[in-house]
């Protein structure tokens, strides 16, 4: 018999190889969740134009903890109209500790006739495990775990759209999906595989996770523990390829898209924000001069915006954004001039004379003072120039990031 296990064994241990590669395989994004009964949603409250309803679903990716494997949708009916009504599903931020900026959106959303969902992404809000903070284990630095969180975005983003398709107040009505941040990047994502999502908006966001992981700066220390591993950009780049939003752009289906950026951001590097608008031919865009969160200071009327993409989308007019829309330039730096004078303090930018904007005029307030800088950035975050201040000018360095 000793012939007869020789021959056997390679055999069952090629069937155990295969079986293990079958099991460990990466899931398909493109592969719809499988379909569950949905609970009835439940009415929260009734406002002056809106009505709130809640409603809980099981997420189709199962982790380790039980408070994330439950995902809740809040849902905002307008209280005029019948419907069917056209739905926007909304995605937050990382790291978001309420969701007032996307009931906001909805409130702008429902006053032109059109519903608004809001999910919880996971780890964050009511999905965080206990002794944590809110989206703190969404990004951590471990590429699998970022891979299976990224999977778990998307498809509790598609089952959020199952649950709205199964309601008779949005039956065969247009569906579309906007997210801010990295609810920006689970939007693009979606709009890339669920032909569904007829028209997206992005605000903030991007694609290409390695090209923001590697050089954004709200993940410093991620990124150096990647490093750590033996990680390098590209290396990263081709282990999240399956959860990448770029390699299933351009999608084939029709649609339209609605991009806001800021000119200054760093955590939302410029590459990551021009790759989404570049995978979508036609989107529409608009550029505001601040970073990643001078955008508060004209959040409604970014919010305004928004709705009114899809509002002019969904009744089928081509949107055209405004040419602009003036946000002030916010910068936190440190100054030193050559008179050996450290200052700490906060800037706004007056005047920047060409649309680079590698030369701007700045006044800077200090401890010290008010001080005028005329700089050149170096790179970023670096700029040279002159700072006059009411008893001397000087030569001066100035280190600072744009809110």
């Amino acid at each position: 018999m000793s012939w007869f296990r020789r021959l056997c064994l390679p055999l069952v241990l090629v069937g155990a190889t295969t079986a293990w590669s079958q099991s460990t395989a990466e899931p398909d994004p493109r592969v719809s969740p499988p379909a569950i009964a949905f609970p009835d949603w439940k009415l929260e409250a009734t406002y002056e134009v809106s009505s709130e309803y809640s409603v809980s679903f099981p997420s189709a990716v199962t982790t380790e903890y039980p408070e994330n494997n439950l995902v809740p949708l809040k849902i905002f009916l307008p209280v005029e109209g019948t419907g069917p009504f056209p739905v926007v599903l909304v995605a937050h931020y990382w790291g978001a500790s309420d969701l007032r900026s996307e009931v906001s959106l909805a409130n702008e959303l429902v006053r032109r006739g059109i519903a608004c969902a809001i999910i919880t992404l996971p780890y964050h809000l009511s999905r965080t495990p206990a002794k944590r903070r809110s989206g703190e284990l969404a990004v951590v630095p471990d590429v699998p775990s970022l891979r299976k969180t990224m999977y778990q975005s998307l498809q509790d983003a598609r089952r959020s759209l199952d649950f709205l398709n199964s309601r008779p107040e949005f039956k065969r009505a247009p569906l579309g999906m906007s997210g801010t941040s990295l609810g920006a990047i689970v939007t693009a994502f979606t709009y890339a595989v669920d032909d569904r999502v007829s028209h997206a908006a992005f605000l903030l966001g991007g694609i290409d996770l390695a090209d923001v992981l590697w050089n954004s700066s709200r993940v410093v220390q991620q990124r150096e523990v990647l490093r750590q591993k033996g990680y390098s950009e590209s290396r990263l780049r081709t282990e999240l390829a399956a959860v990448e939003p770029r390699n299933y752009l351009p999608r084939t289906a029709p649609g339209s898209a609605f991009a806001i950026s800021g000119k200054f951001d760093t955590v939302i590097p410029e590459k990551s924000s021009s790759a989404l608008v570049d995978g979508i031919p036609g989107a529409k865009t608009l550029t505001i001069n601040t970073g990643h969160y001078g955008g508060i200071f004209v959040q409604r009327r970014l919010l305004r915006e928004i709705a009114d993409f899809f509002g002019t989308e969904f009744s089928g007019v081509t949107y055209v954004p405004p040419k602009r829309i003036f946000a002030p330039t916010i910068r936190l730096g440190i100054s030193y001039d050559t008179r050996g004078t450290f200052d700490v303090g906060a800037g706004v930018d007056l005047w920047r004379p060409d649309r680079s904007g590698k030369h701007t005029l700045t006044l800077f307030a200090s401890p010290r003072g008010l001080s005028l800088w005329a700089i050149r950035e170096l790179r970023s975050g670096l700029s040279v120039g002159i700072a006059a201040r009411v008893d001397h000018i000087s030569l001066g360095i100035l280190w600072s990031t744009v809110l």
